[in-house]
């Protein structure tokens, strides 16, 4: 599938800070399921690109001067392929070992640790179908819900509150996944959903799992399946906090920071 990507974030301040800096995960990778044509990021002046610990392209955007605006548009053309939701390991990947690490975002509290550890004789079985179950039971606990979460949850407290996001989702699979022993890791990206309408806002995220003699196998719990030629990733991590698609800091200025993200995926003709 050919699909048109543009991603556009806005910064506003009614206090111009005097410095900041912001950290660019915004191209998508190439890997087995995906090739990218053509990718631009704005402003390309003052930009400084390099390679994270994940393999993920970064930029950095660093201002100096007071901006009561900042503008950053990432857009191109990604060519997917459907892999039935499975990539290899990649040339430089980090040890799987790093992939059972759990950080604040995916740590297990009482309630949270007692579910996961119910799908521990399942994994005995067909791992793949035990992970599956437990993609199925975190959807039928968690419902999708927008504005009852930010950035900043972790995944017991949208466990404890029944409600969250896509990244909500992802948390709270990956954790359990890691307590139960699996390497897993944090996907933030695209997801082009043509059945709704033919530009579609879609900027998402979703879980994958390693599975021995086979390779990542993604869960994208929002959505109960793995990712099709209609999903595109960008970065990958530990969590939302390592994979997110900007994150910045900034200096000066005591007023209030106002955000605005705006994500368009359309399928192009063949």
């Amino acid at each position: 599938m050919r699909l048109n990507i543009t991603h556009k974030t806005t910064y506003r301040y009614d206090d111009p800070p005097i410095f900041s800096a912001q950290v660019i995960r915004l191209t998508p990778r190439t890997n087995a399921s995906q090739h990218l044509v053509r990718w631009r990021i704005e402003p390309g002046a003052g930009m400084s690109g390099w390679t994270d610990a994940f393999g993920n392209s970064c930029q950095t955007l660093v201002l100096d001067e007071p901006c009561d605006r900042i503008d950053i548009i990432a857009s191109g053309e990604v060519v997917t392929s459907d892999v039935s939701g499975v990539l290899p390991r990649e040339d430089g990947e980090l040890p799987l070992e790093i992939f059972l690490r759990q950080t604040d975002q995916t740590k297990l509290d009482g309630p949270l640790k007692e579910f996961a550890h119910s799908f521990s004789g399942r994994l005995s079985g067909n791992r793949i179908d035990a992970l599956h179950e437990l993609m199925g039971e975190i959807s039928d606990r968690v419902e999708y819900h927008t504005a009852k979460t930010d950035a900043h949850a972790t995944a017991a407290e949208a466990f404890a509150l029944g409600r969250g996001v896509c990244q909500d989702h992802a948390h709270i699979f990956i954790g359990c996944a890691r307590a139960l022993g699996v390497p897993a890791r944090y996907i933030s990206g695209y997801l082009y959903d043509g059945e709704q309408s033919a530009s579609y806002v879609a900027g998402h995220a979703w879980a994958a799992a390693w599975i021995d003699g086979l390779g990542w196998v993604s869960f994208d719990v929002s959505n109960c399946k793995s990712a099709t030629d209609r999903y595109v990733s960008i970065a990958v991590g530990l969590d939302y906090e390592s994979a997110a698609p900007i994150r910045g800091i900034r200096s000066g200025g005591v007023g209030a920071e106002e955000l605005d993200v705006a994500v368009n995926v359309s399928a192009a003709q063949q």
